[in-house]
């Protein structure tokens, strides 16, 4: 490597870490916020799916009611939450409040992550900032939105009622339950990222239009495996999930063929 690469690959460096810091600020930031509202942040939110009265169970039922479908409507959660550790709840309180800090603040992250690549994109690619971080931030929300209002409750419903024997008591540890919540809200927020990550894989010619159709159905085989380990092991909740995954693959490869280097 040459003396000027090296400058090069240093200041990269640099301008990485002073982004990072920021988003990192950021994240802090609404995390500081996130902690402040811990009712708002626990009972309303992350508690609220294991409650018969959460809005996805009484949707379900009203949807029961009109196909005449008894087997839709969610009638019994059964959850019973303990923490075991003396730091237990302090400590779930701040990792959540941190994963809170970073869904909060995804769009500052998003921008920081945009000024960052910015500079190696066109003139008409970086005026087109604001649209970027609003697409992926709809984007990012929908996802954490998805996954809270349904994958969620389907995820409670199904674990807290599967048994493998009448003689065993469900106690829940209380990370246990929280941080599942957590995770999936999260992973359903970055899955929805998809077609952002397939613009600029396709603006280095990393990925093609017709790379994605020729393995689509690999695709889908992934998409099935990865919907498979955030959501309960039942073929329904999977389906769910892999939908709106699928329908952004195929959207993805109209953006891979816009997004080609030749095509600019």
């Amino acid at each position: 490597m040459s003396k000027e690469d090296s400058m090069s690959f240093l200041k990269h460096l640099a301008a990485l870490r002073k982004h990072l810091m920021r988003a990192c600020l950021f994240i802090l930031i609404a995390a500081v916020f996130a902690f402040c509202f811990r009712e708002i942040l626990f009972d309303g939110l992350l508690l609220a799916p294991k409650s018969n009265d959460f809005i996805t169970y009484r949707c379900f039922c009203l949807l029961s009611e009109s196909l005449n479908i008894a087997g839709l409507c969610i009638n019994e959660i059964n959850i019973e939450l303990i923490n075991s550790k003396m730091s237990g709840q302090f400590s779930i309180h701040i990792r959540l409040s941190l994963i809170a800090g970073l869904i909060i603040s995804a769009p500052f992250v998003l921008k920081e992550l945009w000024l960052f690549i910015s500079p190696g994109l066109t003139l008409g690619e970086r005026q087109r900032s604001v649209a970027f971080i609003s697409i992926s931030s709809i984007l990012f929300f929908m996802g954490a939105t998805f996954g809270y209002f349904l994958i969620v409750p389907l995820s409670v419903q199904f674990l807290s009622n599967y048994i493998v024997s009448d003689q065993i008591i469900n106690l829940i540890e209380m990370s246990s339950y929280l941080s599942t919540i957590a995770a999936i809200i999260l992973a359903c927020g970055l899955l929805f990222e998809l077609p952002i990550v397939v613009y600029f894989l396709s603006k280095y010619g990393i990925v093609t239009p017709d790379g994605m159709k020729t393995y689509r159905k690999h695709a889908w085989i992934v998409i099935l495996a990865i919907s498979s380990v955030i959501t309960p092991p039942d073929i329904f909740s999977q389906i769910i999930v892999s939908i709106p995954v699928a329908i952004l693959y195929e959207l993805s490869i109209s953006i891979s063929r816009r997004a080609q280097p030749n095509k600019v």
